[in-house]
């Protein structure tokens, strides 16, 4: 049930806002289309392309490189 609390709205008006309102609760209206997959330009798999090995013993000698 819809009451109207303020103002005096025409016929036309209150017919227009109850269609809106029907509409609404009754699901219609255009629903959004399923977002498209990520670009693989955009995927980080695409820089490192094959996973990077352990570090082996001498791995911290290897951190600095004096100039």
């Amino acid at each position: 049930m819809i009451r109207i609390v303020r103002g005096n709205p025409t016929p036309e008006e209150l017919a227009a806002a109850l269609a809106v309102v029907r509409a609404r609760a009754a699901g219609g209206g255009a629903e959004r289309p399923p977002a498209p997959p990520p670009s693989e330009w955009s995927s980080p798999a695409r820089v490192a392309r094959t996973p990077r090995r352990a570090p082996g013993p001498g791995a911290w000698a290897r951190t600095y490189w004096p100039s």
